[in-house]
């Protein structure tokens, strides 16, 4: 083979390996996989709202706006009460206007904080949420926060609003439009913000954020300036996983 010849074969081979190079690179690459449901951090959520369904509990309307954020972000596990069984479900959890818990439960609760975990409870002294069922309906989420004394451990005083309506807060970093909030008071290991709708606690090894209101959920009703209710409340969230 004479040198020029051995030149023309190596420019051959060179570009052919760059010709393969191009037509990988050029190939349709699959987009990328969306991370799964069971990807997403668990987040129990206990409440007397109709968070999940409607009043009838009916599946078609596909549960809340409060939902539908919150799914964006965790994977939402209900659960019925504060007993072991079910907290042992997860590390984080959203009591959103809960029933009165039993004695036992409410120590259970206390001990899975002390241990680590984190809660969220949005315990509201006069609930304005509207309800179709009457009052005393066993499945219309009553009228207050049945505290049964563990605000009062956790170092925290709940008191209901002096007047009705709907008022302008901050929480989580968001302005936000909360209705007919209460007050909290407290001491201790819990730093109350300073319009007190909100406190932040260290319980043990875990975290608890109470807040004083709980209709700031019902975006739907509250209109205009709650936008950023829900943010307000996926950011609390947030700043108890951290």
């Amino acid at each position: 083979m004479t040198r020029a010849r051995g030149r023309v074969l190596v420019a051959i081979a060179l570009l052919a390996v760059a010709a393969a190079g191009l037509a990988f690179a050029l190939k349709p690459r699959p987009a990328p996989i969306a991370p799964s449901a069971s990807a997403k951090p668990e987040l129990l959520l206990l409440t007397s709202l109709p968070l999940m369904f409607d009043e009838d509990f009916s599946l078609e309307g596909g549960g809340s706006p409060a939902l539908t954020a919150l799914q964006a972000r965790y994977r939402v596990v209900p659960i019925s009460t504060t007993d072991g069984a079910e907290l042992a479900k997860g590390r984080l959890l959203l009591m959103a206007h809960p029933l009165a818990q039993t004695a036992e439960n409410l120590v259970v609760l206390d001990s899975w904080v002390r241990r680590g975990g984190r809660v969220l409870l949005l315990a509201d002294p006069l609930l304005e949420w509207p309800s179709k069922r009457p009052l005393g309906d066993a499945l219309r989420p009553p009228p207050m926060f049945a505290d049964t004394g563990l605000l009062a451990h956790w170092g925290l005083r709940l008191d209901a609003p002096d007047q009705r309506g709907t008022k302008p807060a901050r929480l989580g970093g968001f302005e936000v439009v909360t209705a007919s909030p209460g007050a909290l008071y407290g001491n201790g290991d819990c730093r109350v913000e300073e319009d007190r709708l909100a406190a932040h606690c260290r319980i043990g090894k875990g975290k608890a954020a109470v807040i004083a209101d709980a209709d700031l959920l019902d975006v739907a009703d509250l209109g205009k300036g709650a936008e950023h209710n829900l943010d307000a409340i996926l950011s609390e969230l947030s700043a108890l996983q951290h």
